[in-house]
Protein backbone atom coordinates (compact mmCIF):
# COMPACT_ATOMS: atom_id res chain seq x y z
CA UNK A 1 0.00 0.00 0.00
CA UNK A 2 1.26 3.81 -0.35
CA UNK A 3 2.03 5.71 2.54
CA UNK A 4 3.04 9.31 3.31
CA UNK A 5 5.56 8.82 5.58
CA UNK A 6 7.60 12.04 7.70
CA UNK A 7 10.93 10.78 7.67
CA UNK A 8 13.08 14.03 8.71
CA UNK A 9 12.10 18.19 9.71
CA UNK A 10 10.88 19.06 5.41
CA UNK A 11 11.10 16.00 4.02
CA UNK A 12 7.98 13.54 2.55
CA UNK A 13 8.42 10.29 1.21
CA UNK A 14 5.79 8.09 -0.92
CA UNK A 15 6.57 4.29 0.36
CA UNK A 16 5.31 1.16 -0.60
CA UNK A 17 4.62 -0.76 2.91
CA UNK A 18 3.11 -4.08 3.73
CA UNK A 19 -1.13 -3.77 4.14
CA UNK A 20 -1.27 -4.09 8.67
CA UNK A 21 -3.19 -6.76 9.80
CA UNK A 22 -5.75 -5.92 13.02
CA UNK A 23 -5.18 -7.80 16.09
CA UNK A 24 -7.46 -7.93 19.20
CA UNK A 25 -9.57 -5.05 20.08
CA UNK A 26 -8.34 -3.46 16.05
CA UNK A 27 -9.62 -2.60 12.86
CA UNK A 28 -8.42 -2.54 9.34
CA UNK A 29 -9.80 0.80 8.06
CA UNK A 30 -9.54 1.84 4.25
CA UNK A 31 -8.88 5.12 4.01
CA UNK A 32 -10.92 7.81 2.22
CA UNK A 33 -10.24 11.23 3.53
CA UNK A 34 -7.21 12.23 5.52
CA UNK A 35 -7.09 16.08 6.82
CA UNK A 36 -3.93 18.07 7.34
CA UNK A 37 -3.67 19.39 10.75
CA UNK A 38 -1.33 22.94 11.92
CA UNK A 39 0.20 20.78 14.05
CA UNK A 40 0.98 18.42 10.94
CA UNK A 41 2.82 21.30 9.96
CA UNK A 42 4.96 22.18 12.68
CA UNK A 43 5.58 18.33 12.82
CA UNK A 44 6.92 18.93 9.64
CA UNK A 45 9.32 21.26 10.07
CA UNK A 46 10.79 19.59 12.66
CA UNK A 47 9.01 22.12 15.02
CA UNK A 48 7.26 19.63 17.73
CA UNK A 49 8.52 16.81 19.81
CA UNK A 50 5.80 14.74 20.02
CA UNK A 51 6.85 13.61 16.60
CA UNK A 52 9.76 11.76 16.03
CA UNK A 53 10.39 10.42 12.40
CA UNK A 54 10.33 8.20 10.80
CA UNK A 55 6.20 8.35 10.93
CA UNK A 56 3.08 7.99 9.25
CA UNK A 57 0.94 10.99 10.70
CA UNK A 58 -2.37 11.66 9.87
CA UNK A 59 -4.96 11.80 12.70
CA UNK A 60 -7.95 13.56 11.30
CA UNK A 61 -9.61 10.46 8.93
CA UNK A 62 -12.38 9.00 7.89
CA UNK A 63 -12.72 5.57 6.23
CA UNK A 64 -14.46 1.72 5.55
CA UNK A 65 -13.66 -1.22 8.24
CA UNK A 66 -12.70 -3.56 5.65
CA UNK A 67 -11.58 -6.33 8.43
CA UNK A 68 -11.55 -6.77 12.73
CA UNK A 69 -9.13 -8.79 15.01
CA UNK A 70 -12.55 -9.86 17.16
CA UNK A 71 -15.27 -11.91 16.12
CA UNK A 72 -17.10 -10.30 18.02
CA UNK A 73 -16.58 -7.14 16.30
CA UNK A 74 -17.77 -8.31 12.72
CA UNK A 75 -20.46 -5.87 12.61
CA UNK A 76 -18.93 -3.05 12.10
CA UNK A 77 -17.29 -4.82 8.65
CA UNK A 78 -17.72 -2.51 5.53
CA UNK A 79 -19.34 0.12 7.88
CA UNK A 80 -17.94 4.18 7.28
CA UNK A 81 -16.76 5.18 10.25
CA UNK A 82 -14.61 8.02 11.87
CA UNK A 83 -11.80 7.93 13.98
CA UNK A 84 -11.36 9.84 17.73
CA UNK A 85 -7.39 9.30 17.86
CA UNK A 86 -7.17 10.16 21.62
CA UNK A 87 -6.17 7.17 23.60
CA UNK A 88 -6.51 7.54 27.41
CA UNK A 89 -6.06 4.87 30.20
CA UNK A 90 -9.50 5.44 31.26
CA UNK A 91 -8.18 4.81 35.15
CA UNK A 92 -6.27 7.66 36.18
CA UNK A 93 -7.62 10.57 38.63
CA UNK A 94 -8.14 12.70 35.27
CA UNK A 95 -9.92 10.30 33.27
CA UNK A 96 -12.09 9.39 36.29
CA UNK A 97 -13.15 13.25 36.29
CA UNK A 98 -13.84 13.20 32.75
CA UNK A 99 -11.26 15.14 31.67
CA UNK A 100 -9.88 12.02 29.43
CA UNK A 101 -8.05 14.76 26.99
CA UNK A 102 -5.72 15.42 29.95
CA UNK A 103 -4.59 11.77 30.59
CA UNK A 104 -1.28 11.05 31.81
CA UNK A 105 -1.00 8.19 29.67
CA UNK A 106 -2.70 10.22 26.55
CA UNK A 107 -1.40 8.70 23.28
CA UNK A 108 -2.43 10.08 19.79
CA UNK A 109 -3.17 7.94 16.64
CA UNK A 110 -0.93 9.79 14.04
CA UNK A 111 1.79 10.90 16.81
CA UNK A 112 2.49 8.42 19.03
CA UNK A 113 1.53 5.22 16.34
CA UNK A 114 0.74 5.08 12.68
CA UNK A 115 -2.08 7.34 11.33
CA UNK A 116 -4.12 7.92 8.75
CA UNK A 117 -1.40 8.97 5.78
CA UNK A 118 -1.90 5.70 4.08
CA UNK A 119 -3.97 3.73 1.76
CA UNK A 120 -5.12 1.12 4.94
CA UNK A 121 -4.96 2.29 8.65
CA UNK A 122 -5.04 -0.18 12.19
CA UNK A 123 -6.97 1.63 14.90
CA UNK A 124 -8.34 0.51 18.05
CA UNK A 125 -12.26 -0.58 17.43
CA UNK A 126 -13.35 1.76 20.74
CA UNK A 127 -12.08 5.00 18.29
CA UNK A 128 -14.51 4.40 15.74
CA UNK A 129 -17.91 6.27 15.30
CA UNK A 130 -19.69 5.52 12.39
CA UNK A 131 -20.98 7.70 10.02
CA UNK A 132 -23.79 7.43 6.90
CA UNK A 133 -22.36 5.99 4.13
CA UNK A 134 -23.84 9.14 2.18
CA UNK A 135 -22.03 11.21 4.10
CA UNK A 136 -18.93 12.89 2.19
CA UNK A 137 -15.90 11.47 3.26
CA UNK A 138 -14.24 14.95 3.03
CA UNK A 139 -16.74 15.85 5.79
CA UNK A 140 -16.67 13.33 7.60
CA UNK A 141 -12.85 13.86 7.95
CA UNK A 142 -13.36 17.24 9.38
CA UNK A 143 -14.36 15.41 12.87
CA UNK A 144 -11.56 15.99 14.90
CA UNK A 145 -10.64 18.74 14.07
CA UNK A 146 -14.36 20.26 15.01
CA UNK A 147 -14.32 18.38 18.20
CA UNK A 148 -11.68 20.78 18.96
CA UNK A 149 -12.84 23.65 17.64
CA UNK A 150 -16.26 23.06 19.44
CA UNK A 151 -14.67 22.43 22.68
CA UNK A 152 -12.29 25.95 22.42
CA UNK A 153 -15.23 27.76 21.21
CA UNK A 154 -18.31 26.47 24.14
CA UNK A 155 -15.49 27.71 26.74
CA UNK A 156 -14.59 30.57 25.70
CA UNK A 157 -18.33 31.70 25.06
CA UNK A 158 -19.69 30.39 28.34
CA UNK A 159 -19.57 33.51 29.85
CA UNK A 160 -20.79 35.67 26.88
CA UNK A 161 -23.35 33.93 25.44
CA UNK A 162 -23.64 36.54 22.55
CA UNK A 163 -20.26 37.55 22.26
CA UNK A 164 -18.58 39.54 19.53
CA UNK A 165 -15.27 37.37 18.55
CA UNK A 166 -12.46 38.16 17.12
CA UNK A 167 -10.69 34.43 15.60
CA UNK A 168 -7.02 34.78 14.78
CA UNK A 169 -5.85 32.49 11.61
CA UNK A 170 -8.17 31.09 8.74
CA UNK A 171 -6.78 27.97 8.93
CA UNK A 172 -8.88 24.63 9.47
CA UNK A 173 -9.21 25.55 13.62
CA UNK A 174 -9.58 28.86 13.21
CA UNK A 175 -12.41 28.65 10.31
CA UNK A 176 -14.43 25.86 12.90
CA UNK A 177 -14.23 27.64 15.44
CA UNK A 178 -15.67 30.65 14.10
CA UNK A 179 -18.16 28.80 12.35
CA UNK A 180 -18.67 27.20 15.38
CA UNK A 181 -19.45 30.52 17.61
CA UNK A 182 -21.97 31.74 15.23
CA UNK A 183 -23.75 28.38 15.81
CA UNK A 184 -23.14 28.90 19.19
CA UNK A 185 -25.02 32.63 19.30
CA UNK A 186 -22.17 35.21 18.11
CA UNK A 187 -23.51 38.18 17.47
CA UNK A 188 -20.84 38.93 15.40
CA UNK A 189 -17.45 36.99 14.16
CA UNK A 190 -14.29 38.28 13.02
CA UNK A 191 -11.39 36.48 11.24
CA UNK A 192 -8.09 38.35 11.58
CA UNK A 193 -5.08 36.59 9.26
CA UNK A 194 -2.22 37.67 7.16
CA UNK A 195 -3.42 36.14 3.63
CA UNK A 196 -5.26 37.98 1.62
CA UNK A 197 -6.50 35.04 -0.54
CA UNK A 198 -7.99 33.23 2.68
CA UNK A 199 -9.61 36.60 3.91
CA UNK A 200 -11.10 36.60 0.67
CA UNK A 201 -12.23 32.71 0.73
CA UNK A 202 -13.99 33.78 4.65
CA UNK A 203 -16.06 36.27 2.58
CA UNK A 204 -16.55 33.79 0.73
CA UNK A 205 -18.44 31.54 3.05
CA UNK A 206 -20.11 34.32 4.71
CA UNK A 207 -17.47 35.51 7.35
CA UNK A 208 -18.55 39.07 6.18
CA UNK A 209 -15.68 40.86 9.45
CA UNK A 210 -12.11 40.22 8.31
CA UNK A 211 -9.14 41.91 9.20
CA UNK A 212 -5.44 41.85 7.42
CA UNK A 213 -2.99 41.17 10.83
CA UNK A 214 -0.24 43.35 8.84
CA UNK A 215 -2.07 45.51 6.86
CA UNK A 216 -4.92 47.06 8.86
CA UNK A 217 -5.37 49.01 11.99
CA UNK A 218 -6.73 46.31 14.30
CA UNK A 219 -8.66 48.68 16.87
CA UNK A 220 -10.15 50.46 13.82
CA UNK A 221 -11.09 47.59 12.35
CA UNK A 222 -12.87 46.05 15.47
CA UNK A 223 -14.62 49.33 16.25
CA UNK A 224 -15.95 49.36 12.51
CA UNK A 225 -17.51 45.67 12.84
CA UNK A 226 -18.37 45.75 16.45
CA UNK A 227 -18.98 49.10 17.51
CA UNK A 228 -19.15 49.89 20.83
CA UNK A 229 -19.65 46.52 21.81
CA UNK A 230 -15.99 45.56 21.95
CA UNK A 231 -14.73 42.09 21.77
CA UNK A 232 -15.47 39.75 24.70
CA UNK A 233 -13.97 36.96 23.29
CA UNK A 234 -11.09 36.36 21.39
CA UNK A 235 -10.05 32.85 19.92
CA UNK A 236 -6.01 32.56 18.70
CA UNK A 237 -5.89 29.81 16.68
CA UNK A 238 -2.22 31.12 15.33
CA UNK A 239 -0.52 31.03 18.98
CA UNK A 240 1.85 33.37 17.80
CA UNK A 241 3.60 36.11 20.21
CA UNK A 242 2.05 39.16 18.31
CA UNK A 243 -1.47 37.16 17.57
CA UNK A 244 -1.44 36.67 21.65
CA UNK A 245 -0.41 40.14 22.75
CA UNK A 246 -2.85 41.57 19.83
CA UNK A 247 -5.75 39.31 21.59
CA UNK A 248 -5.32 40.42 25.06
CA UNK A 249 -5.18 44.35 23.85
CA UNK A 250 -8.25 44.35 22.07
CA UNK A 251 -10.28 42.48 24.85
CA UNK A 252 -13.13 44.09 26.87
CA UNK A 253 -12.03 44.39 30.45
CA UNK A 254 -13.64 40.80 31.67
CA UNK A 255 -13.17 39.18 28.36
CA UNK A 256 -11.67 35.90 27.70
CA UNK A 257 -8.64 34.55 25.60
CA UNK A 258 -8.80 30.99 24.04
CA UNK A 259 -5.60 29.83 23.37
CA UNK A 260 -5.31 26.91 20.64
CA UNK A 261 -3.24 27.31 18.82
CA UNK A 262 0.60 26.26 19.22
CA UNK A 263 2.55 27.92 16.98
CA UNK A 264 4.91 28.85 19.67
CA UNK A 265 5.85 28.13 23.49
CA UNK A 266 7.73 31.32 24.89
CA UNK A 267 5.13 34.02 25.07
CA UNK A 268 5.46 37.75 26.39
CA UNK A 269 2.21 39.10 27.52
CA UNK A 270 0.88 42.43 29.32
CA UNK A 271 0.02 40.18 32.87
CA UNK A 272 -0.92 43.30 34.81
CA UNK A 273 -3.24 44.40 32.36
CA UNK A 274 -4.64 41.60 32.49
CA UNK A 275 -5.04 41.46 36.13
CA UNK A 276 -6.50 44.95 36.44
CA UNK A 277 -9.05 44.34 33.27
CA UNK A 278 -9.53 40.51 34.81
CA UNK A 279 -9.19 39.02 31.53
CA UNK A 280 -9.41 35.37 31.55
CA UNK A 281 -7.18 33.45 29.99
CA UNK A 282 -7.61 29.72 28.72
CA UNK A 283 -6.00 26.83 26.72
CA UNK A 284 -7.84 24.49 25.15
CA UNK A 285 -5.99 20.84 23.95
CA UNK A 286 -8.51 18.01 22.42
CA UNK A 287 -11.74 17.44 23.32
CA UNK A 288 -13.78 14.46 25.46
CA UNK A 289 -15.67 11.78 23.91
CA UNK A 290 -19.25 14.26 23.83
CA UNK A 291 -17.09 16.55 22.36
CA UNK A 292 -16.49 14.37 19.43
CA UNK A 293 -19.96 13.10 19.64
CA UNK A 294 -21.24 16.79 19.11
CA UNK A 295 -19.14 17.29 16.14
CA UNK A 296 -20.01 14.44 14.27
CA UNK A 297 -23.72 15.54 14.68
CA UNK A 298 -23.26 18.30 13.69
CA UNK A 299 -21.75 17.39 10.29
CA UNK A 300 -24.04 14.65 10.23
CA UNK A 301 -26.93 17.60 9.89
CA UNK A 302 -25.32 19.90 7.99
CA UNK A 303 -24.70 22.47 10.12
CA UNK A 304 -20.67 22.52 9.30
CA UNK A 305 -19.84 21.60 6.00
CA UNK A 306 -16.84 21.54 4.22
CA UNK A 307 -17.92 23.02 1.20
CA UNK A 308 -15.72 27.11 -0.11
CA UNK A 309 -12.98 26.35 2.29
CA UNK A 310 -11.56 22.76 1.69
CA UNK A 311 -9.86 21.49 -1.26
CA UNK A 312 -8.68 18.15 -1.74
CA UNK A 313 -5.65 16.21 -2.97
CA UNK A 314 -4.14 12.94 -3.73
CA UNK A 315 -1.96 11.36 -1.19
CA UNK A 316 0.81 11.05 -3.50
CA UNK A 317 0.70 14.58 -3.62
CA UNK A 318 0.62 15.22 0.56
CA UNK A 319 4.67 15.99 0.39
CA UNK A 320 3.54 18.94 -2.20
CA UNK A 321 0.88 20.43 -0.06
CA UNK A 322 2.87 19.95 3.21
CA UNK A 323 5.50 22.15 0.96
CA UNK A 324 2.64 24.52 -0.06
CA UNK A 325 1.50 25.17 3.19
CA UNK A 326 4.85 25.94 5.15
CA UNK A 327 5.08 28.34 1.79
CA UNK A 328 1.31 30.08 2.33
CA UNK A 329 0.57 29.39 -1.22
CA UNK A 330 -2.71 27.91 -0.02
CA UNK A 331 -5.56 29.81 -0.12
CA UNK A 332 -8.44 27.49 1.45
CA UNK A 333 -8.65 27.04 4.91
CA UNK A 334 -7.75 22.77 4.85
CA UNK A 335 -6.30 20.41 2.35
CA UNK A 336 -7.83 16.69 2.28
CA UNK A 337 -5.90 14.14 1.05
CA UNK A 338 -7.69 11.16 -0.61
CA UNK A 339 -5.61 7.80 -1.17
Amino acid sequence: MNVLVWTAPETMKLEEHNRPVPGKQEALLRIEAVGICGSEIEGYLGHNSLRVPPLIMGHEFCGIVEQVGDPGDEAWLNKKAVVNPLLFCGTCDRCLKGLTQLCGERRIIGIHRSGGFAEWAIVPVDTLTEVPAAMSSRRAALAEPLACSLRATRRAMERHPFANVIVFGAGGIGLLCAKTAALLGASKVMVVDTNPDRLAMCRSIGITDTAHAREDNLEERVQAAFGGGGTDVVIDAAGFQPTREAAVRLLNPGGTLMNIGLGIDDTVLPINYTIRSEIELLGSFCYTRQDFKDAVQLLVSGKITEDGWTEERPLAEGASAFADLVAGKVTKGKIILRP
